[in-house]
């Protein structure tokens, strides 16, 4: 238990929560949401009111003094009120917040001109509190917000309340509440319908690097309004998919109808000339696309989804995700293809469109181009991306494609195999006393070769590019060094990244009598997936991955081959280790595969990998002898 001083600087409750929550900096006592719903004149009126209050556990409540809301041309921000409270004889003494700054927020990608109001409590210190009380007003009723239970501190009351016309019907989407007591109820009064949802303390969640979205972790609801009634008709909203590709297509339909820049016309002629195929006219034009137009997020209201004219972008030669889709499709048309505009989420958002069909289920738009049997999903905004490859974040994701006004198709993503993206090398290697020396050839595939690349473009210099090297390649020990390096297909898009490099690896064998004792083990990729055992939550990877290791070590004059290890083979459903020793001559031949066949594992699955990690850790320790001939 924490004792708190006992100098009456702090309130009773102060007390509680300390000696309750030791560890917590604070505690949020309220977080209360009431929507209030109405039908007027044959539209929907929709105001959101909210109400947050903290109270501050420790000497860090300073840090938490700066606020900010977001709002923008769909959310506009009404009546906010903010204090801070003091505890000075035996009571809380208010101090209002009275200065309120704009600024605008421009790093999103998709559907936003969001601004923020920031502002600072006043005076807050440990034992403080704050509250925040405002209203907004939502403009478009698809857009109603996730309400959560709990957050990263912990909160004492969660309370969501709906009050909406009767005609007004929901659809209530709930996500990782299976385990609470939450109370819901459903009552009728003059003409409304009042939901609400109420849920008395619960811990705080702990942040763990490398576990999913949020949205995956914390309790939350998801209100959708399905439909309504206007003088007995019934008007959907956001009742399916269908519903929402409809809203989605009638702001798209009017894109790109002016005639196509002349300079235009000539590029893409120009592009597809010599190419034999249509595949290869795509390839051609989605390649230039990367590499021309620059990806810059700028967005306000409605043209947050609605792309900007080709001829715009091509003129300005940068956009965001819309606009990039807009270019490809209308450079497409003009070499007589057909590209479908397409929506995305990313996976940062763990929504299906049938589970959400909400403009939150998704953040991102692409083209998609349809060839026989094979569908090419075309994300220009960025780089070194192969056409028959879709970015790491949209792998697995649904997409919904457009056909024409009253047809869709929604269509998964591959997840790309662990295969592709690989990293395979080839080491030849001899001792030299206690020094390793030797020469590699690194073949680089796939997303780990989009890394490097996104990498080696912020190396700008020789020493640089060899650090960066150094560091993903390093061998044996922190006495790796790369000595000179030679780099093929550098920026190519359709072939693999190719380092030859010579290298030393210092105090790596060591010498005992007449015997030496090598660990060929270099590369002990596998222990660096071995998560905690009283991890929490999901982990979560960027893409599935294979490592090779294969090195030829050539036994010193005068020694030979005393013993070898065992080879090792083991594999569950999300990883597979290999290890081999194979004598030939006066060589060892040692091989060593990886393969990571996971995007995310929950708690359980981590516990079999790391029993599997564990095995393969054993044989990392296992070396060879050799003994000086007699």
């Amino acid at each position: 238990m924490f004792a708190v001083g006992m100098h009456g600087q702090y309130a009773p409750e102060y007390s509680v929560y300390k000696n309750k929550y030791p560890n917590a900096r604070s505690i949020r006592l309220n977080q209360e949401t009431k929507i209030h719903i109405a039908l007027n004149k044959g539209e929907l009126s929709v105001i959101q009111e909210d109400i947050e209050e903290d109270l501050y556990l420790d000497e860090n409540a300073k840090f938490g003094s700066k606020r900010a809301l977001n709002f923008s041309s769909f959310f506009e921000l009404e009546d906010i009120e903010a204090s801070s409270f003091t505890y000075e004889n035996d009571k809380y003494k208010e101090i209002k917040v009275e200065t309120f700054k704009e600024k605008d927020e421009l790093d999103q990608s998709f559907y936003d001109d969001t601004k923020s109001l920031n502002f600072i409590y006043p005076n807050l210190r440990e034992g403080s509190k704050s509250r925040l009380k405002y209203s907004q007003k939502i403009k478009n009723p698809r857009f109603l917000s996730p309400f959560y239970f709990g957050d990263f501190q912990p909160v004492r009351n969660n309370k969501i309340t709906i009050i909406a016309d009767k005609d007004i019907v929901f659809k209530f989407q709930e996500f990782n509440t299976e385990n609470l007591n939450i109370t819901f109820k459903v009552e009728e009064k003059r003409g409304n319908k009042i939901y609400s949802w109420q849920l008395g303390e619960i811990d705080e969640y702990e942040y763990e690097p490398n576990a999913p979205t949020f949205k995956k972790i914390i309790p939350h609801i998801i209100p959708i309004i399905k439909s309504y009634k206007i003088d007995g008709k019934t008007i959907n909203l956001l009742n399916d998919t269908a519903d929402l590709y409809k809203w989605y297509y009638s702001l798209v339909k009017d894109v790109n109808k002016e005639e196509s820049d002349e300079q235009l016309v000539a590029v893409v002629n120009d592009l597809i000339a010599d190419k034999d195929n249509d595949v290869e006219k795509v390839r051609a034009i989605y390649y230039w696309t990367q590499k021309n137009i620059k990806y810059i997020a700028f967005e306000y209201a409605l043209g947050g989804f609605i792309p900007r004219e080709a001829n715009s972008v091509f003129k300005k030669k940068y956009g965001d995700c819309k606009d990039n889709s807009s270019i490809l499709y209308k450079m497409l048309e003009i070499a007589g293809l057909k590209g479908s505009l397409t929506w995305i989420g990313t996976r940062s958002i763990p929504y299906s469109y049938n589970e959400v069909p909400t403009p939150i289920v998704d953040n991102h738009m692409i083209l998609s181009y349809q060839n026989g049997n094979d569908t090419y999903f075309l994300d220009a905004t960025g780089r070194f991306t192969p056409l028959e490859v879709a970015p790491s974040f949209i792998q697995g994701k649904e997409a919904l494609i457009a056909v024409n006004e009253n047809e869709y198709i929604l269509k998964t993503v591959p997840v790309v195999p662990a295969k592709k993206n690989a990293l395979v090398e080839v080491s030849t290697i001899m001792a030299e006393g206690t020094k390793l020396v030797g020469t590699s050839k690194a073949e680089i595939s796939g997303y780990q070769k989009n890394d490097y690349l996104y990498a080696l473009e912020d190396a700008l210099t020789e020493e640089k590019i060899k650090e960066l090297y150094n560091n993903s390649l390093r061998k044996g020990n922190n006495k790796f060094l790369i000595d000179n390096l030679k780099e093929h297909n550098k920026y190519a898009y359709d072939k693999n990244l190719i380092v030859d490099y010579s290298f030393s690896i210092d105090n790596i064998t060591k010498v005992l009598g007449d015997e030496m004792y090598i660990n060929l083990n270099l590369n002990r990729k596998l222990s660096r997936f071995k998560t905690k055992e009283d991890r929490k939550y999901e982990i979560e990877y960027d893409y599935k991955k294979y490592y090779n290791y294969t090195t030829n070590f050539t036994v010193p004059d005068g020694f030979k081959v005393d013993y070898i290890p065992d080879n090792l083979s083991i594999s569950n459903d999300y990883v597979s280790c290999e290890i081999s020793y194979e004598p030939n001559g006066n060589q060892i031949k040692y091989n060593h595969s990886i393969e990571l066949n996971f995007l995310s594992l929950n708690t359980e699955q981590q516990k079999e990998v790391n029993t599997l990690i564990k095995k393969a850790e054993k044989s990392y320790k296992e070396i060879i002898v050799l003994k000086k001939q007699q």
